[in-house]
């Protein structure tokens, strides 16, 4: 027999893990677009729920909770990269630059975007250093080129608390893409365009009133802009402008976007990638681990995985970012639609939530 873990005061056999923490069978479509429709749970968000059962069974997880010392100096290095590879490209000729664009810049600043992601976790300094996080985000956001890190935290937030609530979690499309994006070639268009729905999709649905931080954000940024193209010229700012945009489309470590929460297998709307391409990205594709631990960094996912394999080894997993594109655009029954949605809140607490969190913000 196999060995038996301890799980909540119950014996759970490991191999029975997914049907206890498995694919939501309850998902279902209701409203139709196209005879397409979001997929609706009628559970609740599965991180909760696992993560309360691996505590249980490896109460030795929080020790791995708390910032990375390495993130600021990773940060650093690559923000004065950019700039480096920027200023020696300002007269070089424009295939030359377009290759070092979609190569280089596309994974570095894709590397920034996901850096910002850390840091909006406040995950890159002590708490008693909490707003540095912050100030790094801001600095990280610098050979974007795009102006988004503090924007990027208040929703992206929202997003783990309440992962999959219809009107909340902005990271789901909208009703429009999954009624226009249903073809192969208006797929790939999509991928392509996912930086700006990415960006713009929650501006539209759900505004949230700036602050401070959002136009000290915008000027600084500005600022190093500016600085960029009297120093660089056009070609530099082309560089990481558009390596920033062209490295969230169609670009090998932009197949998170899509392998994350898009339910190209029934039921599952989290899952891991393991491979190579998670040096580059802060081990963004331990999607599950960061779900279920968000306060855990990414330099340490790998250790979670490790302490529970029960819990993770036995869920699917993909093995390429470039295949999840792939499958996306080709296979005909997966959309922009293709994400599951849930209701747990009333109107009134949707609106509780909203002015609560304008208030922390304006006030932090």
């Amino acid at each position: 027999m196999p060995p038996h873990v301890a799980v909540g005061g119950t014996d759970v056999v490991p191999g029975k893990l997914l049907d206890t923490i498995g694919p939501d069978k309850s998902a279902v479509v209701k409203s139709q677009v196209n005879d397409r429709g979001f997929l609706w749970s009628a559970k609740d968000e599965p991180h909760a729920t696992r993560r309360k059962l691996i505590m249980k069974a490896h109460p030795e997880v929080t020790k791995l909770c708390g910032h990375c010392p390495k993130t600021k100096y990773k940060v650093l290095a690559s923000v004065i990269m950019q700039y480096i590879i920027a200023y020696n490209l300002r007269n070089v000729s424009f295939p030359v630059l377009l290759l070092f664009t979609y190569f280089v810049s596309g994974s570095i600043n894709h590397m920034m975007t996901l850096a910002i992601h850390e840091l909006a976790h406040n995950l890159g300094f002590p708490p008693k250093y909490r707003s540095f996080n912050r100030y790094l985000a801001i600095f990280g956001n610098f050979s974007m080129g795009i102006p988004a890190a503090v924007s990027f935290k208040r929703y992206h937030l929202e997003h783990h608390k309440y992962q999959g609530e219809d009107d909340v979690d902005m990271d789901i499309p909208s009703e429009f893409e999954g009624w226009f994006f249903t073809t192969r070639p208006t797929k790939a268009i999509w991928v392509m365009l996912q930086p700006f729905f990415y960006s713009l999709r929650p501006l539209a649905i759900k505004p949230k009133q700036p602050g401070m931080w959002e136009y000290i954000n915008f000027a600084a940024v500005g600022l190093s802009n500016a600085a960029v193209y009297y120093y660089c010229g056009g070609n530099g700012l082309f560089y990481l402008c558009c390596g920033t945009l062209i490295g969230m489309g169609i670009h090998p470590v932009a197949g998170h976007f899509i392998a994350e929460h898009y339910v190209l297998n029934p039921g599952l709307e989290t899952m891991s990638y393991y491979g190579p391409l998670n040096w580059l990205t802060y081990n963004v594709g331990y999607h599950n681990e960061h779900h279920d631990f968000p306060n855990i960094p990414g330099s340490r996912l790998h250790l979670l995985r490790a302490m529970a394999p029960e819990f993770y080894d036995t869920l699917p997993q993909y093995g390429s970012w470039s295949e999840v594109i792939f499958d996306y655009i080709t296979r005909k029954d997966i959309d922009p639609f293709s994400r599951i949605k849930r209701t747990t809140m009333t109107d009134d607490e949707k609106t509780e939530l909203q002015r609560r969190e304008l208030k922390a913000h304006l006030a932090s």
